[in-house]
């Protein structure tokens, strides 16, 4: 027996080095060979529709077997609508402006001696996700357009899907390769299996950034057992405060939008807050709203004074739903909502409705998350509702890149220097040159 894992675990690795390599000529491509990849890519979801719909049933009706949360099955779920949101996502992406050889600095440090820095590829990415067969396409997308490698590890819940998505994402590309070279279909490979997901996290001179993208536990684990560097984020606790000067027809749909239109994603909303003066009109309007869409409320003990409504505890303020669940805490002032949101939020999405600019200013800047909105859902929180074709995923990290990564989180950059004959040491010393340091 271990034999044959030494054998898979060998095999993986010579599979990696061969998304290495195709990587590599990948990062060479000009624009219009990567997209004509991906435009086989979209073509190719189009036509067998039907296959991965069919491979993604077998996964829900397992899923509803083993009594996965709702939660989960929500993320699991493919139709045709998200079906041609896929496609639509890899033809955005084919549209996004190639982020590879972009030059960021060219100087001249002296007479023959220039500098660039040039974006250039990360190199390969290993994507480990839960659920959400899309990100499959997805992240695949976006690793041709950038020039990166990537290897994608999908939960053990999506395995059908993910296989399907993956087998007529690799046919196309073969198929294209084939016929007119350019990009190899080794430049994405998927992983099906728990001990290929512990044999990537010590690949780090293989691999060269882990995007993991699911439960706060999960996240912690790949971040606390690997030292390839990881981008991400564990928890998607976000909140929206009702400003005592919101209109509130306005609060009331974007409150509703902000929990509802998908539940189960990250940037849903867990907890709302509510400026005292305005919770008395405020909460019944809000309580109808909800109530239609069967979300269960849960509330401090100043808002079951105002509306009938289960109790919050303390865990309810820094819990992740990810269902149709809300806490709502009412507060006395915009301080009093910015205190609670730095001690209970994630640093992902965070809103205010409210009609007074100054007070919105004064939030989005005293607080700290990868988005701060204002008047408006925080559900565009997406790479592809930022016009970034589509996303990796979502970082809350301090330094970049933040929120939604697109293309412009997966390139890094390098420098070039030219010259002819020159040496430091001509410039040190009693008799040193001077650098020019001229901007060309």
């Amino acid at each position: 027996m271990s034999t044959n894992v030494s054998e898979k675990i060998i095999n993986l690795s010579e599979a990696i080095q061969h998304t290495r390599t195709a990587a590599i000529a990948l990062a060479k491509l000009p624009s219009e060979v990567k997209n004509a990849a991906l435009e086989a890519i979209a073509i190719a979801l189009e036509q067998n529709a039907k296959l991965i719909l069919a491979a993604n049933q077998k996964d829900i009706l397992a899923a509803n077997v083993a009594q996965l949360s709702s939660a989960l099955v929500a993320r699991l779920k493919l139709d045709a609508n998200k079906l041609k949101g896929m496609v639509a996502g890899v033809r955005d992406v084919i549209r996004l402006d190639d982020p590879i050889g972009d030059r960021q600095i060219h100087r001249e440090l002296d007479t023959g001696l220039v500098l660039e820095r040039l974006s250039c590829p990360l190199g390969v990415i290993g994507v480990i996700f839960e659920a959400r067969p899309d990100a499959v396409t997805q992240i695949a997308a976006l690793g041709i357009k950038s020039g990166n490698g990537v290897i994608l590890k999908g939960g053990s819940e999506a395995v059908n899907s993910c296989e399907a998505i993956a087998a007529v994402m690799h046919k196309a590309l073969e198929e294209l390769y084939t016929k007119k070279g350019g990009v190899s279909p080794n430049v994405v490979q998927l992983l099906t299996t728990r001990a290929e997901t512990s044999a990537i996290l010590k690949m780090d001179k293989q691999i060269d950034l882990i995007i993991p993208r699911g439960s706060n536990q999960f996240v912690r684990y790949i971040q606390d057992n690997t030292n390839i560097s990881v981008l991400g984020h564990a928890d998607g606790v976000c909140h929206l405060y009702v400003d005592r000067l919101a209109d509130l027809t306005k609060a009331v749909a974007i409150a509703v939008d902000s929990k509802t239109q998908y539940p189960a994603a990250c940037n849903a909303i867990e907890t709302m807050l509510v400026h005292s003066a305005i919770a008395p009109e405020f909460l019944p309007l809000a309580l109808v709203a909800f109530q239609k869409c069967g979300v269960e409320l849960r509330g401090c003990d100043r808002t079951q004074k105002i509306v009938a409504i289960n109790p919050a505890d303390e865990s309810d303020w820094a819990t992740e739903y990810n269902d149709l669940i809300l806490s709502i805490k009412i507060v006395d002032s915009l301080e009093d909502a910015i205190s609670h949101i730095t001690t209970y939020g994630s640093k992902h999405t965070e809103a205010i409705v409210t009609e007074d600019f100054a007070i919105a200013n004064i939030f989005m800047s005293d607080i700290d998350a990868a988005g701060v909105y204002h008047n408006c859902s925080t559900r565009f929180a997406d790479g592809f509702r930022y016009g970034f074709g589509a996303e990796v995923g979502i970082s809350t990290n301090k330094m970049p890149p933040r929120g939604p990564v697109g293309l412009e989180g997966l390139v890094t950059y390098k420098y070039r220097l030219v010259g002819n004959g020159h040496i430091v040491a001509d410039y040190a010393g009693a008799n040193a040159k001077a650098f020019t340091h001229q901007d060309l």
